[in-house]
């Protein structure tokens, strides 16, 4: 097993976390309160054991579900709508972006067609249902405040778009939401992943941890462009050094463990809040085709639809 791990932004507290772990499978809950409460002093949490990670890898390398990922439709990050190409014009537009917050002011598609199609560069292809411009405008907008910065939508139609999945780089339907001030537009893609297949083995004892220090870890955010890093969420308190990620390599399988660092030694009061960071894990080799999974959970990392 070995340790790649870079921080690549600031903490998130837990609200902006929880809105931005919504995933396929609606597994990365978390709960906050806002009381705060002392905490005993501890220690550094030990390494977990590297066998539950192997026991992940080697329940997942060669089984059914395994296969039913490689054949299916898995988006390998979020799946956040495509900013214009020529960027967002003001500040407040980017913070819009960010917010997912949206006003309609036109009309959008009424008809579409049932089916879409993801089509890879090997010729394979999968013929799944196909949102319509309401479901997926819906899926766009999930803050609807009017106080805070928002970007007026005014049409849309439908056309394709690229993006990273489980089986490679797709061509995906997508629909294309025209801006007010802008030329191009925002894109957002038309499918839902496909199911999830069963895991071949069940989460590890314990409620979000083990007794060893292994964490569940949250969402995957984005896999490079060369396959060689992968960038997850991770959670950690606010009394402690922050997440560590290792991750253990297969044929078949990239697994993540999570842990957490350092801890409070002094006493202090500390706040019961759930904060997630961005961490970038380096691979030793392309993630390729492989199966990236948490070892806590011992299932694939959800990503945001």
């Amino acid at each position: 097993m070995r340790t790649h791990t870079t921080r690549t932004s600031a903490q998130l507290l837990l609200a902006l976390s929880l809105s931005l772990a919504l995933t396929a499978c609606g597994s990365d809950k978390a709960e906050n309160s806002n009381a705060s409460k002392p905490s005993a002093p501890k220690s550094s949490s030990p390494a977990p054991s590297p066998s539950r990670a192997q026991q992940v890898a080697d329940a997942w390398d060669g089984s059914a579900a395994a296969k039913a990922w490689r054949e299916g439709f898995y988006p390998m990050g979020d799946t956040a709508p495509q900013p214009p190409g020529d960027g967002f014009h003001s500040e407040d537009d980017r913070i819009a972006h960010m917010l997912e917050n949206y006003l309609l002011r036109g009309e959008l598609p009424t008809a579409a067609p049932e089916k879409g199609q993801v089509k890879w560069a090997d010729g394979e292809s999968l013929t799944l249902p196909l949102l319509d411009a309401r479901e997926t405008y819906t899926a766009l907008d999930r803050v609807d405040s009017p106080t805070d910065p928002q970007l007026t939508v005014t049409g849309a139609k439908l056309g394709e778009m690229t993006m990273v999945t489980s089986r490679g780089p797709a061509t995906v339907p997508a629909w294309f939401f025209t801006l007010k001030g802008y030329d191009e537009p925002l894109k957002r893609v038309a499918l839902k992943p496909s199911k999830l297949p069963k895991p071949p083995i069940g989460k590890a004892a314990g409620g979000r941890s083990t007794r060893d220090g292994l964490q569940e870890m949250g969402r995957l955010i984005e896999v490079s462009e060369d396959g060689r890093s992968v960038t997850v969420v991770a959670y950690h308190g606010s009394c402690d050094d922050g997440p560590a990620v290792d991750a253990l390599e297969t044929e078949g399988s990239v697994v993540l463990s999570a842990t957490i660092l350092g801890g409070n030694t002094t006493g202090e009061i500390c706040t019961a809040d759930l904060r997630g960071e961005k961490m970038t894990v380096r691979l030793d080799r392309p993630m390729g085709g492989r199966v990236l999974l948490d070892a806590f959970m011992g299932r694939p990392l959800p990503t945001r639809w």
